[in-house]
């Protein structure tokens, strides 16, 4: 298990935040090395050990809050979540050494928080979640008990990678003129979208001002992360954040 990424941010000593790799894992082709998802047709003794190396190696407090991830824009509570099957796109907590995590092979895995670190979320938000609302309904979900302030972007398919029709551009250009910025024609029809610059103009439209990250492709990076657009049979990076105390 190696190459973890982290954000660079101001939160480093309140929360921690990272987004696992490829690399380092029992899994085989295709779903070397390191894929933690039981779901796409891994081995389920591989996925165990994956999940259990993840917890030892890492140290974390407590094995990490998985959700059954639809593209929704469902929000939960990680307190309601744990042991569950539960059907969501996104997860919060103010609890200390409460591991939220969601998967990831191409969407963008999103942390949110506010200033102090008192509540956090983690998002699992693709382009249809991302146009549907689901960091609006998470910002809604954690404003009864902070305002996040801050978010980091992690690992997701970039801009020049990103293809999509006609009924995606429609979508976001639909909700807000301002998404055009987004899209860059490829062909008749045929766009190259950039889910990074998409999730900042939702953040800023939730003021949320202060963002990290979105600078990196699963796509073109073949050898740290999974790619659902580039291999279809893959496994799963996971993005966990978790309060220290």
């Amino acid at each position: 298990m190696s190459g973890i990424i982290s954000p660079q941010w101001p939160l480093a000593d309140k929360i921690n935040v990272l987004t696992t790799t490829r690399m380092g894992g029992v899994s085989v082709a295709p779903f070397n090395e390191f894929n933690l998802a039981d779901h796409v047709g891994d081995d389920a003794k591989a996925v165990t050990s994956n999940r259990n190396q993840l917890v030892q190696n890492l140290h974390l407090p407590t094995s990490p809050v998985w959700l059954k991830q639809t593209h929704s824009t469902r929000v939960v509570d990680a307190a309601i979540a744990v042991g569950k099957d539960i059907e969501a796109d996104a997860l919060y907590t103010q609890q200390a050494k409460t591991v939220c995590a969601i998967m990831t092979a191409d969407c963008l895995p999103l942390v949110l928080s506010d200033a102090e670190g008192e509540c956090i979320a983690v998002v699992h938000a693709g382009w249809r979640g991302l146009v549907n609302g689901v960091i609006e309904n998470t910002v809604a979900a954690m404003g009864s008990h902070c305002r996040p302030t801050l978010a980091w972007l992690g690992p997701a398919i970039g801009p020049q990678a990103f293809e999509v029709k006609q009924d995606v551009y429609q979508a976001y250009v639909n909700k807000s003129i301002s998404f055009q910025a987004c899209f860059k024609p490829r062909s008749q029809q045929v766009w190259d979208l950039d889910i990074y610059a998409a999730a900042r103009i939702v953040l800023s439209n939730c003021s949320i001002e202060h963002v990290y990250g979105g600078d990196l492709c699963t796509y073109t990076d073949a050898e740290r992360f999974f790619s659902y657009r580039r291999d279809g049979i893959t496994g799963r990076q996971a993005t966990l954040a978790w309060k220290n105390k």
